[in-house]
């Protein structure tokens, strides 16, 4: 079998690569999004494991909302590189309050991971099957 012919559908791997982590991400993020001002300042509170001390209620509505619209765009493929951007970000801090915790690896490998998948997309970009490219 000859897997060397799928590297022509490389738009269409980013399409479903986008789409199932997008998806995925805006379902993870609109529970934070709706959940109201004492969840984003829960979620917010990671911004402590930084040194930051103020502004949790908004820190953590900053990171729903990038979870939330950050995969609708990742979906669409609609200002994409800047939906990643700030999907990396919001992983790498999540990523910092796990391992200020002390967290196992098992609990913070979610962040890892998807940190290193957002910070790949951005230098590949959406592909051709997208809003961006159209």
């Amino acid at each position: 079998m000859n897997l060397a012919v799928l590297g022509t559908y490389k738009d269409l791997g980013l399409l479903l690569m986008r789409a199932g982590i997008g998806i995925a991400f805006g379902l993870h993020g609109y529970p934070k999004l709706a959940g109201g001002q004492a969840l984003w300042a829960n979620l917010g509170g990671a911004m402590g494991a930084l040194g930051i001390g103020f502004g949790h209620t908004l820190w953590g509505l900053a990171a729903a909302l990038t979870e939330f619209a950050g995969g609708i765009l990742m979906v669409l493929g609609f200002y994409f590189r800047p939906a990643v951007l700030l999907l990396t970000v919001t992983m790498l801090v999540a990523l910092n309050m796990h391992l200020t915790r002390g967290d196992a690896f098992a609990t913070y490998s979610h962040a890892l991971e998807l940190a290193f998948v957002f910070a790949g997309l951005l230098f590949v970009g959406p592909g051709r099957l997208s809003v961006d490219r159209a």
